[in-house]
């Protein structure tokens, strides 16, 4: 009997796993968005000719960090401030835990790509943005940029004061995924706004593409990881997480320190 209890108890598990496998297939092909109705980047985001984001990557020589901020600090705060330029500065940081050396810049183009080109072609204007510059690049090992969407269900990044230490979490999705990935997280966003954590979401235009970019705020490392903790307690969060994970290719995680001039503290 206990044989046979136990045989019965194996089938039934079996049973219960092949449904949820097959659930998590065939949810791959259930789109709450129809994504041939139009391109992706009009069904996730907000309108696209009012906001464009470009997140910037400076990989700095260790010796020339300080040297770096300081010139970062004096100047690119004097671009967020002149009117002149359609772009603000949303935040600057240096990464604490992740890449090593490296500052993070986010900026945000109102009026879309437009925008972006008056801004390109206006600080090539400017002297004191072209010798900081020629400076900057005596300073840097690499650089990479991409250009951003915001989706339209997380909140729109705007000023914060601190001290607070944020996240940049970084997802290489399988390409043809961005639909289920935004079906998902329109959901789970709902979980994660308990204590206005949430800062900004993003998928890359140009650059690096299927690539999508979640930004959190934390008072310190033990506030995120009490967070993070606490959105398991909600019904649904397991759900999301498990059918994400097989969209993924490749994530990585920064916890970022605000410069003395960054909007976002």
């Amino acid at each position: 009997k206990n044989n046979i209890s136990m045989r019965l108890s194996w089938i039934s598990k079996a049973s219960t796993n092949k449904n949820r496998e097959d659930s998590w297939f065939k949810s791959l092909f259930v789109r709450k968005v129809d994504p041939r109705k139009d391109a992706h980047s009009q069904l996730l985001a907000k309108k696209e000719d009012t906001n464009l984001y470009k997140i910037q990557f400076h990989n700095v020589k260790p010796e020339c960090l300080d040297a770096y901020n300081k010139a970062s600090e004096e100047v690119l705060p004097s671009i967020n401030a002149d009117s002149h330029y359609p772009c603000e500065l949303i935040g600057t940081w240096n990464t604490w835990y992740g890449e090593q050396d490296q500052a993070v810049h986010l900026w945000r183009y109102r009026g879309g790509y437009p925008a972006l080109t008056e801004v390109m072609n206006k600080l090539r204007q400017n002297k004191e943005f072209m010798e900081y510059r020629n400076e900057r690049g005596k300073m840097l090992l690499s650089r990479r940029n991409q250009l951003l969407l915001e989706f339209s269900f997380w909140n729109e990044p705007t000023p914060r004061p601190g001290p607070n230490i944020y996240e940049l979490r970084s997802y290489q999705l399988r390409p043809g995924t961005m639909i289920e990935w935004g079906n998902y997280w329109a959901r789970a966003i709902e979980f994660r706004q308990q204590n206005s954590e949430a800062v900004g979401g993003f998928f890359s235009q140009i650059g690096s593409l299927y690539m999508v970019h979640h930004l959190w705020a934390y008072k310190d490392l033990q506030s995120r990881e009490d967070t993070r903790n606490a959105a398991w307690q909600h019904e649904g969060w397991d759900e999301v997480v498990y059918y994400t994970v097989p969209l993924i290719q490749h994530m990585e995680s920064r916890i970022m320190i605000p410069m003395k001039t960054s909007p976002l503290k």
